[in-house]
């Protein structure tokens, strides 16, 4: 196949990744359900678990091996410019006076899924077709365990912005604890992904390594990025310079944290925190977001999709493994941040919703199982599993919170 036919192809790929998860979108919001809820589910049903099902050799002709890469690319430049943005709109202010406040619910939602993560890898690590052949149980606890403590943090974010909660005692013990508990979660990951095979000079480059290059980006960067922040300031726009500066800024800083042998995406969410608050970081999102949200995500959410067999958890033994997985995960991580809200003085009204908040998993999951896959530590079976847990219990997220908190949230002030 020459090469204006696979970039036809691309394009062809492209449009149908575009439509679907319009569709899907506009489906979920229609429900009730975030927009994102709608294009994770495109994601999986672009893949061989429904579209490849129905119409396996229509599928396979248009998603080919020769694109596959292409579409990894965009996957991999979506989730960085994402974790960007994530890092843009992290209030480290609102994490700083709040944090003590939210150490605790954040520890019980890291340390509950850690013990009961370390008690299911005694009996996962037996089930074939879960983790890579000879991983450690260390590795496998610590991997599992920030699978289920992660949470999805942006859409934990939106849902309180938009409910009105964003200075009530509910939204800022849920936003703190949410920004602890994924900074542990992606310490964790970090951890894994050094020592899975390397050793423990890899290990060791990649701690002192990224802790520094995190040293110097939160403490350094940001003064030496005012006087450009001050000039955009200024000018009142962004121009292409500057932008182009920035990005060069995100290149470099992804593959700084892929060089000391951590991922990509931890520099684009260091970059993000470490960008001056003001001008420059609102009008790099709105040049961002759009691009990043309506096209670059949901090609990541497609090869996500392509990379889920739902047909394999037909089986007897891995539909139970997926059940149980399921429902020790939801059970723990809620019941430990209710336990933890109500022993810091929030009425049980509150401890639910920081309960129902802080269980959704969504994007950052994705993120999580993809990375665990390409690096060779989870297989196919459990990167499966993980994907229903991530859509699962983001589905919960919005009608479990309405349920337990809806009647008690306070009337939002028309603006």
């Amino acid at each position: 196949m020459s090469l204006w036919q696979l970039i036809l192809l691309f394009v062809a790929q492209l449009a149908l990744i575009l439509m679907a998860a319009q569709l899907f979108g506009r489906l979920a919001r229609f429900v009730g359900q975030p927009k994102v809820v709608g294009e994770m589910i495109a994601g999986v049903a672009l893949g061989p678990s429904l579209f490849g099902w129905f119409l396996p050799a229509f599928q396979q002709s248009i998603f080919i091996p020769e694109t596959r890469s292409w579409l990894y690319f965009g996957a991999q430049l979506g989730v960085g410019l994402y974790m960007f943005l994530v890092g843009l709109e992290f209030n480290t202010r609102l994490f700083k006076q709040h944090a003590r406040s939210a150490i605790s619910v954040s520890l019980a939602g890291m340390l509950v899924p850690f013990i009961v993560a370390a008690l299911l890898c005694l009996w996962l690590l037996e089930q074939p077709g879960l983790f890579a052949p000879g991983i450690s149980y260390f590795n496998a606890a610590l991997f599992l365990g920030a699978a289920i403590a992660i949470t999805a943090f942006p859409m934990l974010a939106r849902i309180i912005y938009e409910r009105g909660l964003a200075n009530t005692p509910l939204g800022t013990m849920a936003l703190a604890a949410g920004a602890i508990d994924d900074a542990a979660a992606w310490l964790i990951l970090a951890l894994v992904l050094a020592s899975f095979g390397g050793g423990i000079s890899v290990l060791l480059t990649a701690l002192v390594g990224g802790g520094l290059y995190a040293l110097l980006m939160l403490t350094k960067v940001r003064g030496w990025l005012q006087p450009l922040a001050d000039r955009v300031a200024q000018q009142q726009q962004l121009q292409w310079p500057p932008f182009v500066f920035i990005m060069l800024l995100f290149a470099l800083s992804a593959w700084s944290m892929d060089w000391v042998g951590l991922h990509a995406v931890f520099g684009g969410f260091l970059l993000g925190i470490a960008i001056p608050r003001g001008l420059m970081a609102e009008l790099l999102r709105k040049r961002l977001e759009r691009l990043t949200i309506l096209l670059l995500l949901p090609m990541f959410f497609t090869y996500s999709g392509l990379n889920t067999r739902l047909d394999v958890l037909g089986s007897g033994n891995l539909l139970l493994i997926t059940l149980i997985i399921l429902v020790c995960s939801i059970l723990a991580k809620f019941a430990a941040c209710w336990a933890a809200a109500r022993w810091n003085g929030a009425d049980n009204p509150t401890a639910l919703a920081v309960g129902a908040l802080m269980n959704a998993r969504g994007l950052m999951e994705l993120i999580i199982i993809n990375i665990a896959l390409n690096y060779g530590i989870i297989e196919q079976g459990l990167f499966s599993i993980m994907v229903v847990m991530a859509i699962v219990t983001t589905l919960m997220a919005s009608p479990l919170f309405q349920w337990v908190y809806g009647r008690h949230q306070p009337k939002k002030t028309a603006t």
